[in-house]
């Protein structure tokens, strides 16, 4: 018969690696362009489908965040200020943080859902609910 740690180490060349965490969720970088004292963001429908949120949502959220007017004109985010892409991924990421990903598994597989007036984002890999503050 052959050893037990012989047999384990078959075994696990056998297995496929299979990636843990939050690795396959990247959210794409913001692409944009400065034009005068605006601000474009050319791929918010990208960012905004890959989150599955509403591109008011993360519009709303970004004109919060980077204390700038703005609006959505043609599937573009125009800010009214200049800024560098850094600062808007930074902000990209604090939302998908604070709106997408899971707090208890860290998973993007979430949704907003509402119950007696009060948001929740709930998570369909493991179930948990988590309030969530209104934009």
């Amino acid at each position: 018969m052959e050893s037990y740690e012989k047999m384990l180490d078959e075994a696990y060349k056998k297995v496929k690696v299979v990636q843990t965490g939050t690795e396959r969720f990247e959210i794409p970088k913001v692409s944009g362009l400065v034009e005068g004292k605006n601000t474009i963001i050319t791929n918010i429908t990208q960012i905004a489908s890959y989150v599955r949120r509403p591109i008011e949502q993360i519009s709303k959220y970004l004109q919060n965040q980077l204390a700038a007017s703005g609006k959505i004109e043609n599937d573009r985010l125009v800010l009214n200020t200049k800024l560098n892409s850094q600062k808007v991924n930074e902000k990209v990421q604090a939302y998908a943080k604070e709106f997408v990903l899971c707090h208890e598994c860290g998973k993007p597989d979430t949704e907003i859902i509402s119950e007696k007036g009060i948001k929740f984002k709930h998570c369909l890999a493991c179930g948990a609910k988590s309030p969530v503050r209104n934009l």
